[in-house]
């Protein structure tokens, strides 16, 4: 028979692992979501190249590209407004896949559109928690609480894959003593604003003061206007008497109560307090991460990807990038060996070890180190990084990065490891999949 196959979570990486297990030839794929309702929440993200690579791969570039800002440069810089590093980003930097700003919920939408068009309206089931996976004599059950009637609801599956983010019920089957998500004393604020473009109106800025941070890019230009849509996320050391929930993304705070500790921050014609105080909705959660585990897989049925297998910090724009290549490097593993257990094993030789290292390098704060080197160094600002830093020394920061988060031009220019130059030659058909998985 076909191999069922169930996704817990409809977020990024578990639409892009449908779709990407869809273009390998796999036909029985559902989808459980805890949300009762998607809707586009949330705020920007980046995509690197080795992610959207993967996108392109899967036919889904020319969808995105009218709805997003291709990032072409990214500065890092005191709260003074000094240069510490500036570099070409994307296709300005001779990649041959552009870097994508863009809003999660909007790429969420466009992922889903996708899904259902290629699985049909019945794949994705929304309000069904994951509470509990059982064995069975033919595969698995994954037990769902139904959010919105209160009834158990079941399902069968060969392969459970959770995808179900930071808070992720299928990760607790693999790590039930883990506990809530470690958190650093740091808060993110974020937002987003109708607002006048700076520098080349695709920049991205990185400015702090060795204590707070400051990020800002656009992400969408209004239809007849000049104005783009800004994003932008402020880090704070968190108020313990705030008591903010770990792994929610989504809860509301008024900016006047944050926007204050960056007054008098300027840089590029950028004012963060009077972005701040602009924007209509604004949302804080703490600064929080998982640690590595020894395995993302239990036996031959149960997988994880993305934020349930590698949560990181909010450092070097690697979380929706890294879920984007999880989903597409486990489809292509899926799809190569006939036997689950083997596919399983090459996906997580693959994968776990190279996240487990760039997870640790961004709670070192990856390249973002050299604004606190630089404010430690010339807490008054500087005229020129050079009499900062030691000949070398940032790039070789920032080449040590990239090579930790597989960002390296060469490589990412080469043809994906999981789809090759010619995706639709490499993709198996249904019926070997039926053949290689056979129960």
């Amino acid at each position: 028979m076909t191999a069922r196959i169930l996704i817990a979570g409809a977020g990024i990486a578990g639409l892009t692992a449908a779709l990407a297990l869809h273009a390998r030839g796999f036909t029985q794929i559902r989808l459980v979501e805890r949300s009762e309702n998607i809707k586009p929440l949330g705020s920007g993200i980046n995509l690197l190249p080795q992610a959207v690579r993967e996108l392109d791969a899967l036919g889904l570039l020319d969808g995105l590209l009218p709805i997003c800002v291709q990032t072409s440069e990214l500065f890092y810089m005191n709260h003074h407004g000094d240069c510490i590093w500036r570099e070409d980003r994307g296709k300005a930097a001779g990649f041959r896949w552009p870097q994508l700003s863009i809003h999660r919920g909007w790429l969420q939408m466009q992922l889903l559109q996708q899904v259902v068009q290629a699985l049909g309206p019945d794949a994705v089931h929304a309000g069904k928690e994951v509470v509990d996976v059982q064995e069975a004599k033919d595969g698995q059950v994954v037990v769902c609480h139904d959010r919105t009637s209160g009834a158990e609801v079941r399902y069968k599956a060969d392969l459970i894959i959770g995808a179900d983010g930071i808070r992720s019920a299928v990760r607790r089957l693999l790590a039930p003593d883990e506990g809530p998500p470690p958190a650093n004393g740091m808060v993110i604020f974020r937002g987003t604003v109708w607002g006048k473009p700076f520098l080349t109106g695709s920049s991205m800025i990185v400015a702090g003061d060795g204590i707070r941070k400051f990020v800002i890019y656009p992400m969408a230009q209004r239809a007849g206007s000049s104005e783009v849509l800004l994003n932008w996320a402020a880090a704070a050391p968190e108020n313990p008497a705030e008591g903010y929930a770990r792994g929610d993304w989504n809860l509301p705070v008024q900016p006047s109560r944050f926007a204050r500790d960056f007054e008098g921050w300027k840089f590029a014609g950028v004012e963060p307090a009077a972005i701040m105080l602009a924007s209509a909705d604004t949302f804080v959660y703490p600064m929080v991460d998982r640690e590595p585990l020894p395995t993302w897989t239990h036996g031959a049925g149960i997988v994880l990807i993305g934020d349930a297998a590698h949560a990181m910090y909010p450092i070097g724009s690697n979380g929706a990038t890294q879920s984007i290549i999880d989903a597409c490097a486990l489809a292509h593993y899926l799809s190569r060996y006939p036997r689950f257990d083997e596919a399983l094993s090459a996906y997580e030789a693959d994968r776990r070890v190279k996240m487990t290292e760039l997870q640790i390098a961004n709670r070192k704060k990856g390249p973002e180190v050299v604004i606190d080197i630089a404010n430690a160094q010339a807490p008054g600002g500087f005229k020129d990084p050079r009499d900062v830093f030691g000949p070398g020394e940032l790039e070789a920061i920032a080449a040590r990065y990239a090579r930790i988060s597989a960002m390296e031009r060469t490589m990412v220019n080469e043809p994906s490891p999981y789809w090759g130059s010619d995706r639709t030659a490499r993709a198996t058909t249904s019926k070997q999949q039926e053949a290689l998985h056979d129960a």
